[in-house]
């Protein structure tokens, strides 16, 4: 098998691929063909299938999934999109895109970081088309209120799904799979992610008009792509709309067809890991773990955490760093980076989001992670003082 070489004893993140990837890429090798063809339909295919969705669509990355879906909803300029400012800044940034501008929301709170229904209930106006989701961390968030929302006011439901392939979300109709409960469901494939090819990305839907909208803008709005004409069911192509580069290869696509199938077990163990951390760190009064009150059905992206009033953030990452353990910030506040205050009132404020990103570290989580590591995170975390 091989393994991601790093400087650190505990990386943040690690990535090991064994010999079912490392042939599947080859057989694409040996194959000839490598730009989108079969394997990305059948990518597709499968990864419908598991999320019992009617399309998917495979794309170049995340954040082009992110964009197609904005853009097949019908974002324009003027337009408002609700979303959290505690996420990667791909989420806004594909809003802006569009022309459309995106209202930040809080957080429901240290306990539960995904973005508050309430406060999105309070910023709807009459220029609200759409609400963005992310399920932060790989935990679900409340979509029967992020729905109920949408109902009352007409709102397109984007669910940015980066960190969340496999989770599940339970309501009282019962449990439905992250991605499948809005209008599109987003997903990246980055190197860090649950389910990897190194870049990629997909769009699941169950609308047909979106699915095929998302399919042409993919491929700078032609109607038919070069496997097509490869395989002699067309022989020339129109440009019906302004599009994009947004495909995805062949390699990653058969790589990412490995890796669907053990997203489940990742998921799994990354959920054992979570449970012996907290496990370990509940009775330390200088760090506080949100999502503990959760329900079961997350993927466990990360294992976040908030250090109490009076330590030091730096100290901290600086303490473990010096023991080989690699931290993160996850995320700085979208709205408060350079580019985007010129967008936004001078008063813009969202307190819980700002305390929390203030306070939040991010440990080390990996489904392959060794008994060895877990304990040098934990133990290095408990020394700190």
């Amino acid at each position: 098998m091989s393994k991601t070489e790093s400087r650190w004893q505990v990386p943040l993140a690690d990535v090991v691929l064994g010999s079912e990837e490392i042939e599947a890429v080859a057989q694409v090798l040996k194959s000839g063909w490598l730009s989108m063809g079969p394997k990305t339909e059948e990518f597709e295919q499968r990864f419908a299938q598991f999320f019992g969705s009617k399309h998917a669509v495979a794309v170049a990355n995340g954040t082009a999934a992110l964009h197609l879906a904005c853009e097949a909803s019908g974002l324009k300029e003027g337009d408002e999109v609700l979303c959290p400012a505690l996420s990667f800044v791909a989420t806004a940034n594909a809003i802006l895109y569009t022309g459309a501008r995106p209202v930040f929301i809080d957080i429901t709170g240290p306990q539960n970081l995904n973005l508050s229904v309430a406060d999105a209930a309070a910023k709807v106006t009459d220029s609200t088309r759409a609400i963005m989701v992310v399920h932060y961390g790989g935990y679900p968030c409340d979509m029967d209120g992020v729905r109920a929302l949408a109902a009352k006011y007409g709102l397109k439901i984007i669910e940015d799904c980066a960190h969340a392939p496999g989770a599940v979300f339970h309501s009282p109709t019962g449990p439905r799979m992250v991605g499948t409960m809005g209008d599109v469901g987003c997903f990246s494939f980055f190197a860090n992610k649950n389910l990897t090819t190194g870049e990629g990305g997909m769009v699941i839907t169950d609308n047909d008009q979106l699915a095929e909208s998302m399919r042409i803008l993919r491929s700078h709005g032609m109607t038919t792509l070069t496997w097509d004409r490869h395989r002699g069911h067309s022989f020339s192509y129109d440009v019906v709309s302004r599009g994009y580069n947004y495909r995805l290869d062949e390699m990653r696509a058969a790589l990412g067809m490995v890796q669907l199938r053990k997203v489940e077990a990742g998921n799994t163990k990354r959920r054992e890991i979570i449970l012996t951390y907290r496990e370990k760190l509940k009775n330390l009064q200088f760090i506080e773990i949100p999502f503990l009150a959760a329900p079961e059905g997350s993927a466990h992206h990360l294992f976040p955490v908030l250090l109490q009033d009076g330590v030091r953030r730096a100290d901290f990452m600086a303490t473990l760093a010096g023991q080989g353990i690699q931290t993160s910030i996850h995320y700085p506040p979208i709205h408060r980076f350079s580019s985007y205050l010129s967008l936004l009132p001078l008063d813009h404020r969202l307190p819980v989001t700002e305390d929390v990103c203030s306070r939040e570290v991010t440990l080390p989580l990996f489904p392959h992670m060794s008994e060895d590591q877990l304990w040098r995170v934990v133990q290095a975390v408990k020394n700190f003082s």
